[in-house]
């Protein structure tokens, strides 16, 4: 009786230890994994609202449209967050008009989120992202539609500083009409909730640039934290909120560059303190809302675990 008893225990022991384990397993491997935000994976996150996805898991493509680069300069792939990045060195990538993003009311309020490590060079400023016009009609780097870069040439404060910098800009009638932009810096830092230092430089940062057209806020995140300056949150002209964002039709969009002659946009001049990225870009996504807070650590936390 007494070894008929002991099996039935270690046998019990066995099971509840498998079951223990199992639950500990990866998503990868088939089991669920508790949710974070209520959202089992980075793609559940705002995803009706996801207009594009790179994952540089062993392709440039965007992933929702399928569509490859024009124009790929010294790019290539490491390990990143979550599988495969791009490594860039001094290179960029030029993509053709995607058409999600080629509407006129495509991003009235927008979300970009990216994980970015970047040396803090103290040379030239990194661009990360940027939505433009087409080649052949950008008139200048700073109009947008969208500029998500680091200022990796004006501030080197400290070797494991970031400081982060974007901006977005709205047309009329296809005319450029304004815009306006955020930073983590400029007066005191991390006092009040004025803007807050980030350490991150050689490392991977979790970028998010957030411009809500119904408020016409504009928030700057690193690693699921709040970090752009409070004092150039709201967005106005004439004291009025510049609104939703208007594109002029078609766009384009370059990553790791800036829209200068450099990069073949002939009507732009290339300016000295741009430079090209150095360091690697991970997972890229465009969405048509503001995401919340809430959302944004919710990603933050899903892609860091590899979800």
């Amino acid at each position: 009786m007494k070894t008929r008893t002991i099996t039935l225990w270690a046998a019990a022991a066995i099971v509840v230890g498998s079951t223990l384990f199992t639950s500990c397993k990866s998503d990868d491997g088939g089991t669920t994994l508790p949710p974070i935000g209520g959202y089992n994976n980075s793609n559940e996150v705002a995803a009706s609202n996801l207009l594009a996805h790179w994952t540089f898991d062993g392709t440039n493509n965007e992933d929702i449209s399928k569509t490859a680069p024009s124009n790929s300069s010294n790019a290539t792939f490491t390990t990143g967050t979550k599988g495969q990045a791009l490594q860039l060195n001094s290179g960029y990538l030029l993509y053709p008009t995607i058409s999600s993003l080629s509407s006129t009311s495509a991003i009235p309020s927008v979300t970009v989120s990216s994980w970015v490590k970047v040396a803090n060079n103290g040379t030239t400023a990194s661009s990360v992202f940027a939505l433009t016009q087409a080649l052949a009609a950008q008139g200048d780097w700073n109009q947008g539609p969208l500029n998500v870069y680091v200022e990796t040439g004006s501030y080197k404060a400290a070797s494991d500083t970031l400081r982060l910098h974007a901006a977005f800009h709205t047309y009329l009638n296809g005319n450029y009409s304004t815009g306006g932009d955020n930073v983590n810096g400029f007066g005191n830092a991390d006092i009040g909730t004025k803007w807050q230092i980030v350490k991150g430089a050689g490392s991977w940062v979790h970028y998010v640039m957030v411009y809500d057209g119904s408020s016409s806020n504009i928030d700057l995140y690193a690693n699921g934290k709040l970090v752009s300056n409070s004092d150039y949150r709201n967005r106005t002209v004439n004291g009025v909120g510049i609104g939703p964002i208007t594109l002029a039709t078609p766009t384009q969009v370059i990553i790791g560059g800036w829209p200068s002659a450099n990069t073949g946009y002939t009507k732009a001049a290339a300016q000295s303190w741009q430079g090209l990225f150095n360091g690697s870009i991970d997972e890229i996504r465009v969405y048509n809302k503001a995401l919340s807070a809430t959302d944004i650590g919710s990603l933050y936390q899903l892609e860091s675990a590899g979800r």
